[in-house]
Order: C-alpha cells, then sequence, then structure tokens
C-alpha cells in the first residue's frame, strides 16, 4: 500500500473519531470514566455508557488491527495520532481481570500496537500518571470553589 493511502486510511479513522456520538463517547471516556477497579469498569460496561465504552475500546481495536496486519505504517499511525496511548491507559492494569471475564482476545491487536511502539508502554504509563495528576487538579479547584 501507498503512503498516500495509508495517509487516506489515518484520515478516515480520523473521520470516523469526528462523528458525533463517537465524539461524545470519546469526550465521557476521557472525562468521566476511571475505572480503578474491575468492579468499576465492570459497573459502567453494565451502565448508561455501556456504548460509550465499547464505542472508543473497539474502535482503538480496530485502527489497530489495521496497523498490526500493515495497512498502515506504525510509526506513521503514531506520528498522527497519540490518543491510543491514554486509552489504554484507562484499561491496561484492568486487563487480566477482563479478559478472564470476557474473553482472552479482548484488547489484543491494541495491546499489540502499543507493545510494538517503541516505548509504548512508558507512554501509556506516563499518559495515567497525567490522568491522575489532571483529575486531581480538578477536585482540588472544585474543593476550592465551595
Amino acid at each position: 500500500m501507498s503512503k498516500q493511502e495509508e495517509a487516506g486510511l489515518i484520515l478516515k479513522l480520523y473521520e470516523l473519531r469526528r462523528e458525533d456520538t463517537m465524539r461524545k463517547a470519546r469526550d465521557w471516556f476521557f472525562r468521566e470514566f476511571n475505572p480503578q477497579t474491575f468492579a468499576e469498569y465492570n459497573a459502567a460496561m453494565f451502565g448508561e455508557h455501556s456504548g460509550h465504552i465499547r464505542m472508543v475500546v473497539t474502535y482503538w481495536d480496530m485502527a489497530a488491527a489495521l496497523v498490526n496486519k500493515g495497512a498502515i505504517d506504525l510509526e506513521m499511525f503514531n506520528e498522527a495520532t497519540g490518543e491510543q496511548f491514554g486509552v489504554f491507559a484507562k484499561v491496561e492494569l484492568l486487563l487480566p481481570e477482563i479478559r478472564a471475564a470476557y474473553g482472552p482476545q479482548f484488547l489484543k491487536n491494541f495491546e499489540k500496537l502499543i507493545d510494538d511502539t517503541k516505548g509504548g508502554r512508558q507512554r501509556v504509563a506516563q499518559m495515567r500518571e497525567m490522568s491522575k495528576s489532571i483529575r486531581a487538579q480538578i477536585a482540588a479547584a472544585q474543593t476550592a470553589s465551595r
């Protein structure tokens, strides 16, 4: 596949992320979804935002499959977007329990993409720490405004 065709796929993936329902799902996922335990993850999976979770994580697993199978170059993909690291950071530590409950293939493409990326796990860990810091700052600001 030519670089132009790969670029076209990346742009198509970007267009999918801009779709209204997907944009709402991504917004909720990053602002509100912060599971620290499998029980919290599961409660969300069976709650009103189940569709949002499934939409976001399966989108990134699908995008990762395109990279893993060679339709999009890994380096080009990672240079075009970084959101995948933040998404993976939300579920990475819970994957063993999620897979035990929902099947061993859950997010395997996504995990392979992260592992194939130089420093991928480190970027995920950095995103997780940054997310914690942002949540703490928001909580402190909310407490101060009361």
